[in-house]
């Protein structure tokens, strides 16, 4: 009978070189060479004041080779990363087999801010060095994305105060029953859970005044008209999609038509296409010749961005409705 050298799928410790994990002409290789050597990062030095004192912190090339690779692999979450960092080979290398924790990642991610800005305009300054961006013709569209944030809590700031309003008046009259009743003899878990609710409707009423002092105007969108505030992310917005209604943002992308690389990217709290469209050229201008067509779909048609556009004198084909 046959004999076949046994195959071990089980835990085995093999000698691994990292460097031979980022192979020439693969997209993490081409990662690893820009953040490394290609872009600035010295502007995310000033988050970190551990030169004197404290623990050493990841360095921000790793967590941003980590975090954009994983984009690209379609893994979101700072959790999926932190687990791919300890057993995929390639954000092993990546990682310098550092294998950042999850609260790490996330809070980098969450504080990136204009910081993320500065290093996705270095990388469209090398593409075009390259010569990959061709400027003949933008495409422009846009998706709603959710918040981690309740629609429910959404409101204009005369809705918050009459909730506040209300919970104070219903917690004033709940606690005018209980004194009444405190002197009959009555269920004692009753009075218990009427306490508790008299509480629980105080606190509320405190957190909505709490939000109403901090902001203390109504937001407004992108054509300056006010727009619904959350209180959990007041940044986000109500807006309408195919599945219903949710709370969250309308993110914007102009890809160029040579190679597809976005030139621009940006995600803002509304539901309305059209008050983005104007935005989004202003922020691709630099990157676009006088001759560059731009289209995009019907949710950026309107009166005033037709007149607009004309007004620039930019070649346009914006489908109608």
């Amino acid at each position: 009978m046959a004999r076949y050298i046994d195959l071990h799928h089980d835990l085995q410790f093999i000698a691994l070189d990292l460097a031979d994990q980022l192979r020439p002409g693969t997209f993490e290789h081409a990662l690893n060479h820009l953040i490394d050597r290609q872009l600035d990062l010295s502007h995310f030095d000033v988050r970190y004041r551990n030169d004197v004192c404290g623990a050493p912190a990841y360095p921000p090339a790793r967590l941003l080779k980590v975090v954009f690779f994983a984009y690209s692999q379609d893994l979101i979450g700072s959790r999926p990363i932190t687990n791919a960092c300890a057993r995929d080979a390639t954000f092993i290398a990546l990682s310098g087999n550092s294998q950042p924790h999850f609260t790490t990642i996330a809070n980098f991610v969450g504080q990136l801010g204009e910081d993320i800005a500065t290093v996705f305009g270095a990388v469209l300054a090398i593409c075009q060095r390259q010569g990959l961006i061709g400027g003949a013709l933008f495409a422009i569209d846009g998706v709603k994305l959710p918040s981690q944030a309740s629609k429910h809590r959404s409101d204009t700031r005369a809705d918050f105060e009459r909730q506040a309003t209300k919970l104070e008046a219903v917690a004033k009259q709940l606690l005018t029953q209980h004194e009444t009743l405190d002197g009959q003899p009555v269920d004692t878990a009753l009075t218990t859970q009427k306490a508790r609710h008299i509480q629980r409707l105080n606190h509320d009423a405190i957190q909505l005044r709490e939000w109403i002092a901090d902001n203390p105007a109504d937001r407004k969108g992108v054509s300056g008209k006010p727009i619904k505030s959350n209180r959990t992310d007041n940044h986000s917005a109500k807006m309408a999609t195919d599945k219903g209604v949710i709370q969250g943002y309308t993110g914007v992308a102009a890809a160029d038509a040579k190679h597809q690389i976005i030139v621009g990217a940006e995600a803002h709290g509304t539901g309305a296409e059209q008050d983005l469209l104007m935005p989004m050229l202003d922020a691709v201008e630099s990157l676009s010749p006088d001759e560059t067509l731009i289209t995009a779909d019907s949710g950026f048609h309107s009166t005033a961005n037709l007149v607009e556009l004309n007004a620039r004198g930019i070649n346009a084909l914006i489908a109608d409705h």
